[in-house]
């Protein structure tokens, strides 16, 4: 997996069998932080894998750099929270050149609340063509207490 951390921000390869994009081919991963144990490479995989996890708490970005522009038709993502009660606020979005402006696909706020609210799936269809970046940035807690942010599954395809 080609990855690189990055300083946190305010705000057609296929993978086999399932037409998901297989990420670890297809683009550059750049993320403001991860944990040891639950590195970005655990989204992007399927199975059960655990997923990717923050280092530290606050607003993290995942950044996906292409090699070459994408057309996208469906974007999956896969939130869990086991262990606190929150609201989390995600902001997907992409450009067709590196350094070009951010469109926003979708802004989403939602309440986990354990143990009976610890997941949240999202499908998105879209027809974005020529994508060069790929973004997610996610608030872990838009009420402000310490909170890491985690994702269970990024998909794309």
């Amino acid at each position: 997996m080609r990855k690189r951390l990055i300083t946190p921000t305010r705000e057609n390869i296929r993978a086999r069998g399932e037409g998901w994009l297989d990420i670890e081919r297809a683009a550059v991963v750049e993320l403001t932080s991860e944990d040891p144990d639950y590195p970005i490479e655990s989204a992007f995989i399927s199975g059960e894998a655990r997923g990717w996890r923050a280092a530290g708490v606050g607003i993290q970005t995942i950044r996906l750099i292409f090699d070459h522009p994408q057309n996208l038709r469906r974007i999956s993502l896969v939130f869990e929270e086991r262990e606190m009660a929150r609201t989390q606020e995600f902001i997907l979005r992409w450009s067709a050149g590196e350094e070009g402006l951010m469109k926003e696909i979708v802004r989403q706020q939602w309440n986990f609340s354990p143990p009976e609210t610890i997941s949240e799936v999202e499908e998105y269809r879209a027809e974005i063509s020529s994508v060069t970046v790929l973004e997610l940035v996610i608030n872990p807690n838009i009420g402000g207490e310490g909170a890491r942010a985690s994702l269970k599954h990024f998909r794309i395809s």
